[in-house]
């Protein structure tokens, strides 16, 4: 049996908002397994396991680059430790200029594109002059080049922490600034069911079955009901098939304005500053407590 210690319960209760005793249970359930222990939640307390999914561990930001005919572009996300460094002039313009890097030299890794040229050295001098000089790490985490079918559009939102590059065919400037917003609101996996990852089909299924199990559905209910939650689930991660934010009636979904308009998307990038990375976390009052008692030794 693995042992559950307070971090581990900590970071499950920071993903879930689930009550910590409960974060504690799942992950003696699950062996210490944070990913099953989700799943666990999942099933006992809901949707509500999940509403705190998104939250971002890391810091950094978001640049876009577009050229002038919108048929060339790229998104990349750059990661720093803290937010204060990730206003600063000197990081912003690393970020700007690895991004225009991106959609001109096409590099096909980001080893390759830390050693295109930049300034008097390359990005990965650039950046480790950076890092002396400021005192904090940075990283280069991802980025996308796209060679647009249509016309590029752009969306940054909270300070650079949400980044949308969209390819949209047809339409006028006005509805692809709304599209872009939309999936920086609504968060879309993919454009439409066929995009989404069998494996995350299999969870929601998997899931599904357990809470009808749980709930003492009938036993041949159960696909059934698993079959109408994966159904559900498409609908709020897929952008065709999302509810358009700003719909008059509500209802209108993105395909049915796409649709009227004459338009399609030819895909999308959506980035979440620190998505899936885990920020250190420091006890300060433990911190402080190991000096003194290193001090006193000494």
């Amino acid at each position: 049996m693995a042992a559950i210690t307070a971090s581990m319960v900590a970071e499950l209760r920071a993903k879930t908002d689930a009550p910590m005793m409960e974060c504690k249970k799942a992950l003696t359930e699950a062996d210490g397994d944070l990913a099953k222990a989700e799943e666990i939640l999942r099933v006992k307390l809901g949707n509500k396991a999940t509403k705190a999914a998104s939250r971002v561990a890391a810091e950094g930001i978001v640049g876009v680059s577009i050229s002038a005919d919108g048929k060339l572009g790229s998104i990349i996300e750059v990661n720093c430790e803290t937010d204060f460094v990730a206003k600063n002039d000197d990081f912003l313009a690393l970020v700007n200029g690895c991004a225009e890097l991106v959609a001109s030299k096409n590099p096909e890794s980001v080893e390759a594109l830390s050693a295109l040229p930049m300034g008097e050295g390359s990005v990965e001098s650039t950046r480790a002059a950076l890092v002396g000089k400021i005192g904090e790490n940075m990283t280069i985490r991802r980025f996308v080049r796209v060679e647009a079918k249509g016309k590029l559009v752009s969306y940054i939102h909270g300070g650079a922490k949400i980044g949308v590059l969209l390819d949209i065919v047809g339409g006028d400037e006005q509805l692809g600034k709304d599209l872009a917003m939309h999936i920086a609101a609504s968060k879309p996996k993919a454009l439409d069911a066929a995009g989404v990852s069998q494996e995350l089909l299999d969870t929601e299924r998997r899931i599904a079955i357990e809470k009808a199990r749980a709930d003492n559905k009938p036993e041949a209910m159960l696909e059934k009901i698993a079959e109408g939650t994966v159904q559900k689930y498409l609908k709020e991660v897929t952008l065709l098939a999302q509810v358009f934010v700003k719909a008059e009636d509500g209802k209108q979904t993105i395909e049915q304005l796409l649709k009227a308009k004459g338009a399609s998307v030819a895909g999308f990038t959506l980035y979440l500053v620190g998505e899936g990375l885990e920020k250190k976390v420091t006890d300060f009052a433990a911190e402080v407590a190991a000096q003194a008692a290193a001090a006193a030794q000494k």
